[in-house]
């Protein structure tokens, strides 16, 4: 069992700390809320256990798809062993449907389809608000290679392809989420971060329930039973 050491990091919604191994870190997911770039805060009863397990188990079928991620070890229902990686600044998001920020943009109907999947990017910044980015500022600015960019954007449409197959046989429509990837020692690309209710929007297949963060970003109520009836599905479908 690896024992966490110092706190190295304290974000939003996780904690990260060191651990003997230079290359190992332990992340420790939270039940605070935060939406709009921290305006709103609240918490979410259960949502680190949540987002840990579910991120985990979405990490391991991924890896058996041929995405590298950073996962390693689970220790218990909040905490996890990941690699450490150089995080790439760039927020990586992949839109099915119209909805969110694109929708309100764009002045699209929520719930759109789209023709394909749309990839954006978003510089990591919440003083900033997280601008909406080209791959020529990407590139540019330095925060990741042409190379790597055509790697990270590859990733998350495969992401896309095994997690909406997933999920749709769940009766669980993958509207967009959000993606996080970095760097290990040797510089290679991997998902890191989480994927979970937190930076994924699910919606029943059927009713077009939100089972997701949007019930907290919008008063709607139903929070804690959205994240655990997730939980329940993909448990479930991954026969855990």
């Amino acid at each position: 069992m690896v024992e966490p050491g110092a706190l190295l990091y304290e974000g939003k919604a996780k904690k990260v700390y060191a651990t003997p191994s230079p290359d190992r870190v332990v992340v420790e997911y939270k039940d605070d809320a935060t939406a709009f770039n921290g305006q709103k805060r609240g918490t979410i009863e259960g949502k680190g256990a949540v987002n840990n397990r579910m991120s985990n188990l979405f990490f391991r079928l991924l890896e058996a798809h041929g995405v590298p991620t950073h996962f390693v070890e689970e220790l218990s229902e909040r905490r996890t062993v990941v690699r450490r990686v150089d995080i790439v600044p760039v927020e990586v998001v992949v839109r099915n449907l119209a909805a969110g920020s694109m929708a309100a943009r764009l002045g699209i109907p929520e719930g759109t389809a789209l023709r394909r999947p749309i990839v954006e990017f978003y510089y990591k910044n919440d003083e900033l608000g997280d601008p909406l980015v080209t791959p020529d500022h990407v590139e540019v600015l330095g925060w990741a290679s042409a190379e790597e960019l055509e790697e990270i954007r590859r990733l998350a449409l495969r992401v896309n392809e095994v997690l909406g197959e997933f999920l749709a046989a769940q009766n669980v429509r993958l509207v967009d989420f959000k993606l996080e990837f970095g760097r290990t020692g040797d510089g290679r690309i991997v998902l890191a971060d989480e994927i979970s209710p937190d930076t994924c929007r699910f919606w029943d297949l059927k009713t077009g329930e939100k089972l997701d963060k949007d019930r907290f970003r919008r008063d709607l109520g139903g929070v804690e039973q959205a994240y655990q009836e997730m939980m329940r599905r993909v448990e479930g479908g991954l026969g855990r």
